[in-house]
């Protein structure tokens, strides 16, 4: 199995997650995502020339995270990352499209104006930008924050869900994105960064 790869992309870092979750033997594929055109090798199993893809050992591959960690979850069912249950994993793919559509976008782009983009030598943090998007989060968290009252995973137990939404977060420090408007919310994404899985599954490039 072979998952191809950015180092830095909170996409590729939801799917090492779960792959480490559920002790998945796979080999990763680095992609430098500033190099164009991109690689034939990926172009073939992805035209939108992006990562993840994931390939299995029989040849069939699949790319956009949310759908390999869908996958990669039916592997070892019995760990329930993508539970069974048709209601519980209904709320899975709610809050992993929730992520996708309304609070991811906003987020990431903070950890790319604030950490990314002078990292790369990209030029100068756009603070209006930024401004724009901590406005946008500001009205997504209450939306977590609620869901999370009581809880300690979003879908009750650790799930696809998890992986999902606390990929955006992984910048927060550097990139100075304050939860302490939400606690339930910072109390969430400590547990998430707390697991071992999480932690293997972090980049290896320093930002």
């Amino acid at each position: 199995m072979k998952l191809y790869n950015a180092d830095l992309s909170p996409n590729c870092l939801r799917v090492r997650a779960t792959i480490e979750q559920l002790g998945l033997p796979v080999d990763l594929v680095e992609v430098d995502l500033r190099v164009r055109p991109r690689p034939a090798e990926l172009l073939a199993l992805n035209p939108n020339g992006k990562v993840p893809v994931f390939v299995d050992d029989d040849g069939f591959s699949i790319f956009e995270s949310r759908a390999i960690n869908s996958y990669l979850a039916s592997k070892r069912p019995e760990r329930e990352l993508y539970p069974s249950d048709p209601k519980r994993r209904a709320l899975v793919d709610q809050w992993s499209y929730w992520q996708a559509l309304q609070l991811g976008p906003a987020v990431q782009l903070i950890g790319f104006q604030r950490v990314l983009k002078p990292k790369f030598g990209m030029g100068p943090t756009d603070e209006a930008v930024v401004q724009e998007k901590l406005a946008e989060v500001g009205r997504e968290l209450p939306i977590l924050e609620g869901a999370l009252a009581g809880k300690e995973w979003i879908v009750d137990k650790l799930s696809l869900a998890d992986f999902a939404v606390a990929a955006s977060f992984y910048l927060r420090k550097p990139a100075e994105l304050s939860l302490k408007a939400t606690p339930n919310v910072e109390a969430w994404i400590e547990r998430v960064e707390a697991l071992p899985a999480w932690q293997r599954a972090l980049p290896k490039t320093k930002y």
